[in-house]
């Protein structure tokens, strides 16, 4: 098994001496990565390509995919045939190409076979890849992929509240705030006793091994089982009046069809998630929130987020990489201060406390203007793509510095190279090598690159994968 990760090939900043091959070791990501490039510039091929070679090192990922693109890595097929690609070409052909699909698919094939040899990869390498991951996508409220319930934490007991209460409490508070948002209501769970209501009552139910659906609360709204709430009476805590307006919201909440698709499906269980089967397959769990609209994407991540961090903190210490969790385009859930989407705490958390337990974070995105960089200011790796504007490229290499204490006369520098790239090269920074930064140029992925996956695509792909390989 390789410990290193094949990224592609490396060149000195001023071009002098020949490229030689990238093979990045697999625990410089403990440290984090940051991949930054406008559109075209070869951002989501850097990240599937990571994400290939984290899975080709028996590294389980988490990928969190906002765009549609990353579910691509069921296209990952096992050889160069024509017939392989032919249902996918219809995507991937220009507006005036008159060939017909078959044609298309033989020439993506013949490019697909030489870029791939090209880089040192052939068909023995994409039947091992095939052979030995395990590729999920859950995608919450649709039923393209695998459905989530993503209130799991608060309505199906955890056997973590037998053997780690704090953390069983911490995803149930994430839960609970979830809900809370969807009504309108306070969700923060320090300030809103509406908040700490539910949790109590949800614990209680919990702490004796029963279940706290949203069912049973609703019955415990309508007759509370407690008497006392911290120091005061229940009535002087939260009132009769406004636990009926809250019974009442929750009902109506309840009664949505559309709610009903986050109630069913997988239990949001991310130990589970990236934990091998029986047939020993490293598990790449790609989490797909491209059918939902802005609001529900930062709901759903914000209780996925805060399950991965309960994830983290429950693991022993470690200097290896067990796991890499990928976000790409996290613009607009890690804003810089004072925004505060529900996303922007577990990720600054993450960012801090994950590598200490051995779980590497890479987050990407296209809108480098809306990153907080001081909460990045642990990350390690830096590939930096092109950029649209001059801001941009100053404000990457002004976090850059801050990660690793670049002096001004060096970012000046450094802007003037990321001005000059061309497509599909990176300016890479590795804090773990030292010394200065260095030009990359990704190797060809071994999934098919063909865009953005539509509902239907993600199925029919699912049923191949899974009609190839067995569920």
């Amino acid at each position: 098994m390789t410990t290193s990760l094949y990224l592609g090939m490396k060149k000195r900043l001023d071009g002098r001496g020949a490229a030689e091959p990238l093979r990045m070791p697999a625990h410089h990501l403990v440290t984090h990565g940051v991949v930054v490039g406008m559109t075209g510039s070869g951002k989501t091929g850097l990240v599937m390509v990571g994400i290939e070679e984290a899975l080709r090192c028996k590294i389980p990922v988490l990928a969190i995919d906002v765009k549609g693109d990353l579910p691509n890595l069921l296209l990952a097929f096992p050889t160069f045939e024509a017939s392989s690609v032919e249902p996918w070409t219809r995507a991937m052909a220009g507006p005036e190409d008159t060939r017909s699909e078959a044609e298309i698919a033989a020439a993506i094939a013949a490019e697909r076979h030489k870029a791939l040899e090209a880089w040192g990869l052939g068909e023995l390498d994409l039947a091992a890849f095939r052979a030995s991951t395990h590729v999920r996508v859950i995608t919450p409220g649709a039923g393209s992929g695998e459905p989530l319930h993503v209130l799991s934490s608060l309505e199906r007991r955890s056997p973590r509240w037998d053997d780690d209460p704090d953390a069983a409490r911490a995803s149930l508070s994430a839960a609970v705030s979830l809900v809370l948002r969807l009504l309108g209501r306070d969700a923060d769970p320090a300030r809103s006793k509406e908040h700490v209501f539910l949790s109590l009552l949800a614990e209680r139910r919990f702490r004796a091994g029963d279940t706290a659906d949203l069912g049973t609360l609703l019955a415990d709204l309508a007759a509370p089982p407690i008497d006392v709430v911290g120091a005061l009476p229940l009535d002087k805590f939260i009132t009769k009046t406004e636990r009926r307006g809250l019974a009442a919201a929750l009902n109506t909440l309840l009664a949505s069809p559309t709610f009903a698709s986050w109630r069913t499906g997988a239990t949001l269980d991310v130990a589970s998630w990236l934990t091998p089967g029986p047939d020993g397959k490293t598990p790449a769990v790609i989490l797909s929130v491209a059918h939902l609209d802005d609001e529900e994407r930062a709901l759903v991540l914000g209780v996925v987020l805060e399950e991965v961090l309960n994830w983290v903190r429950s693991l022993p210490g470690t200097q290896r990489l067990r796991a890499l969790v990928v976000f790409d385009e996290v613009y607009g859930f890690l804003p810089p201060h004072p925004a505060n989407p529900p996303t922007k705490r577990p990720i600054v958390a993450l960012m801090k406390q994950a590598r200490a337990f051995g779980v590497g974070v890479v987050i990407a995105t296209q809108n480098p203007m809306d990153l907080d960089y001081r909460a990045l200011g642990n990350a390690g790796v830096w590939c930096i793509g092109r950029l649209q504007t001059d801001a941009d490229c100053e404000r990457v290499v002004d976090g850059m510095a801050v990660a690793d204490g670049a002096g001004k006369g060096s970012a000046k520098e450094l802007a003037g190279v990321l001005k000059r790239l061309s497509r599909r090269w990176f300016l890479m920074r590795d804090a773990q090598v030292g010394g200065e930064p260095f030009l990359l140029q990704p190797r060809w992925a071994m999934s098919l690159l063909r865009g953005p996956m539509t509902r239907l695509e993600i199925q029919r792909a699912r049923a191949e994968w899974s009609g190839t390989m067995g569920p």
